[in-house]
């Protein structure tokens, strides 16, 4: 929840939009953050460590959760009524103890449709 709060807050200084945070559809459906960059729709997951010893974070986004994620952002569109760009982003927070946590930012990190759905 913390590593949400401070990737919201990143996001913002960037000149994103913050439209919904986790919003949630389903038994297993959450997007972790909805936003607007300009006219584009973005889906960011957070994904978070204390350690980076076995790896990013974002190792953790694998086939299943993207297709969960692009099941969330087909449902955010159906709320919408219109089609809009989507992007998935990735925003990885490093959070070591007594220090500032460090964000890294992949734009778009997969696309809305892929052979794996």
């Amino acid at each position: 929840m913390y590593a949400e709060l401070v990737a919201a807050s990143y996001l913002r200084a960037h000149g994103l939009r913050i439209l919904r945070r986790n919003f949630r559809w389903g038994r297993r459906g959450e997007l972790d953050i909805v936003a607007r960059d300009g006219d584009v729709l973005v889906i960011c997951e957070v994904k978070s460590t204390i350690s980076p010893q076995y790896g990013t974070p974002s190792r953790a986004i694998n086939h299943s959760k993207r297709r969960l994620l692009r099941i969330g952002a087909r449902n955010w569109l159906s709320l919408l009524g219109r089609r809009v760009p989507v992007r998935f982003d990735v925003i990885e927070v490093y959070l070591a103890p007594a220090a500032i946590p460090r964000i890294e930012w992949q734009q778009n990190a997969f696309p809305l449709f892929a052979r794996e759905d």
